[in-house]
This record gives C-alpha cells, sequence and structure tokens, in this order.
C-alpha cells in the first residue's frame, strides 16, 4: 500500500550486493526480463539473477554491445528494443509474446538521464518517453504474460526530488530544464509502479519503484567531467570524490531485492532504496532521502496513467493479442 512507506528491516543495506540480496536462493525456471541488462546496474542485475539461475531475456537497443556484454553469462538472451520508439517497443512485445514464456519478474530498468534538449516521436520529450512512456507501453503489452505473483519494478531515482509531475507542461514546450526532465521521469516512474500496483493486485501481480542510489555508470554519459566535479562526484584528476557512491553491483542490489524479496509478499506500490522499503522524505530533514508525497500519491499515479495511455494507446489494462500502438 502507497500509505505504508515504513521500512522492513530487511537485513540488506547500502552496501549489500546483488548478489549477496540473492545468496542461498535457486532461482531455476524462474523468467525475468531486464530493459538495459546489458549496461550499468542493468548488467549487474542480470549478472546476479542469472548466477542464481534464472534465465534473462535482456531488452537493448545495441543488440551486438549486449551480446558482447553479456556474452559469459549463462542463460541469457538478447533482444531489440527501443523504449522511444513504441514500434520498436510494440515490435519487442510481440516477439515475447508469441513465446507464450510467462515472466516472473519485469525489470524496467533502462534510461536516459540528464541528455541534451532531444524529442522523439510525435514532439515528446524524450527524458519523459524513454524512462516512463516506453517502459508504460511495454508493460501493458505484456501483462498477458505475467504469472499470478509476477513483480514489476520500475527503477526510479532520488531525483524525483528535483519535480512533481508538470501537468501544464509535460515536455519542456516552456524551456528544457535537463534535470527537471529527469526529475520529472522518475516521479512519473514510482507513480507507474503505484497505479500498475492498484490495477494487478487482483490478478496477483504487484509492482515497486525504488532508488538505487548514486553509482557512476554509462547513465552519466551526457554529464561533463567539469559538470560532475561540481557536483563533487569526481575531484579535478576524474577520480571518484564522494564515498557515499555505490559499486554498480551495490546500486543493482536494491532492484533485486524488490524484485525477489519474500519479506514483500503481499505489498506493492512501494518505493523502496537500499535494499528496503523507503520512508517519507517529509519525515526525515536529509536531502534525497525516501519518496515524495507526490510521487507515491495514489490519485496522481491514476491520472498519470490515464494521460500515459491516451499517449501511447498501450494503457488498457489486461490488453493481450494487439499489441496497440
Amino acid at each position: 500500500m502507497t500509505d505504508d512507506q515504513k521500512p522492513l528491516g530487511s537485513g540488506f543495506g547500502d552496501r549489500s550486493t546483488a548478489a549477496e540480496v540473492l545468496a542461498g536462493r535457486d532461482l531455476t525456471g524462474r523468467y525475468v526480463l531486464v530493459t538495459g541488462g546489458h549496461s550499468g546496474l542493468g548488467l549487474e542485475t542480470t549478472r546476479a539473477l542469472a548466477e542464481a539461475g534464472a534465465a534473462v531475456l535482456v531488452g537493448a537497443r545495441d543488440t551486438n554491445a549486449a551480446r558482447m556484454a553479456t556474452r559469459t553469462i549463462s542463460g541469457v538472451t538478447v533482444d531489440a528494443l527501443d523504449l522511444s520508439d513504441l514500434a520498436s517497443v510494440r515490435r519487442f512485445a510481440q516477439r515475447v509474446l508469441a513465446t507464450g514464456r510467462p515472466i516472473d519478474w519485469l525489470i524496467n530498468n533502462a534510461g536516459l538521464m540528464a541528455c541534451p534538449e532531444r524529442r522523439v516521436g510525435p514532439g515528446w520529450e524524450a527524458q519523459f518517453a524513454t524512462n516512463h512512456l516506453g517502459h508504460f507501453a511495454l508493460t501493458n503489452h505484456l501483462l498477458p504474460l505475467l504469472r499470478p505473483g509476477a513483480r514489476v519494478i520500475a527503477a526510479s531515482s532520488a531525483a524525483a526530488h528535483l519535480s512533481p509531475i508538470r501537468w501544464d507542461d509535460l515536455h519542456f514546450a516552456s524551456g528544457y530544464d535537463k534535470w527537471r526532465a529527469y526529475g520529472q521521469a522518475k516521479t512519473a516512474n514510482a507513480l507507474f509502479a503505484v497505479h500498475l500496483d492498484r490495477l494487478g493486485r487482483d490478478r496477483g501481480i504487484r509492482a515497486f519503484s525504488l532508488h538505487p542510489g548514486e553509482i557512476l555508470t554509462p547513465l552519466q554519459r551526457h554529464l561533463t567531467r567539469a559538470e560532475m566535479i561540481a557536483e563533487g562526484w569526481l575531484d579535478a584528476s576524474g577520480a571518484l570524490a564522494d564515498p557515499t557512491f555505490k559499486t554498480p553491483a551495490q546500486g543493482a542490489a536494491t532492484q533485486v531485492w524488490a524484485a525477489t524479496s519474500p519479506l514483500l509478499d503481499g505489498l506493492g506500490g512501494l518505493y523502496c532504496e537500499d535494499c528496503d522499503v523507503a520512508v517519507r522524505a517529509e519525515a526525515v530533514e536529509a536531502p534525497f532521502v525516501g519518496v515524495k508525497a507526490y510521487a507515491v500519491d495514489p490519485e496522481a499515479a491514476e491520472r498519470l496513467w490515464a494521460l500515459s495511455a491516451d499517449l501511447t494507446g498501450a494503457g488498457v489494462f489486461g490488453r493481450s493479442a494487439g499489441c496497440a500502438s
């Protein structure tokens, strides 16, 4: 429930790794789809799940790079997926649906961060379109394969603190701010999990969002070294300067935990961080800790779902064979 943002005492923390979260677990027979599962946190997520026995399908825009990155990991397959292109999303989903293979965990991991202004589709702001709308459409297309007990995981971020949904200027027509655009997209990821969980719980499908932590990965590809030095992330030589940053394996831990932890059985719609349910941001003084009320607000989540369905044509919960674009 979205009014139950209280840590569960998972026994894990900000330095836990994805492999540690899964230690002793046998995931043989489980099937996982990880978007962007070949790079950064996605690669560590893929590695941990596959090494625990799960079969993993990686959706990637660059399939050659994805196959190269995952070539030494058993049980991984790769297929083409460009989340900024709804036609690509639809084709990918149709291929997955055609296999008829039930999905245990759908981990919506891929994304853009703080990129230069770019428009996709009918003029949509690229971060909102890729991080949210692409995953929204993909999840709706794949609903027929989500088995009872399945979990959908949305990679949000503490950057959601930077912006609520800009209902009056969703695509930054009045002037682009790359960080507010990223923040809005991450708020959208959290709200998506809230309403998906509300719609899916009667079918046994639950959803969670999460903040993975601060990690240096290819997600920073659009930032200059000077920008990262100014943020205090790097020193003048380019070396990591912020001791709170996690390794990629630590950064992947929370989404692996949210997907697999028995502690979350019977729960859903929650925002997680550091391998546990996060607190409300309004209840703590530390900046960028916990989840803002607007990012887990059920009314905002329902409104965003309806808007996303109108934009993508893919938001009718339970739609099956059509894969509408």
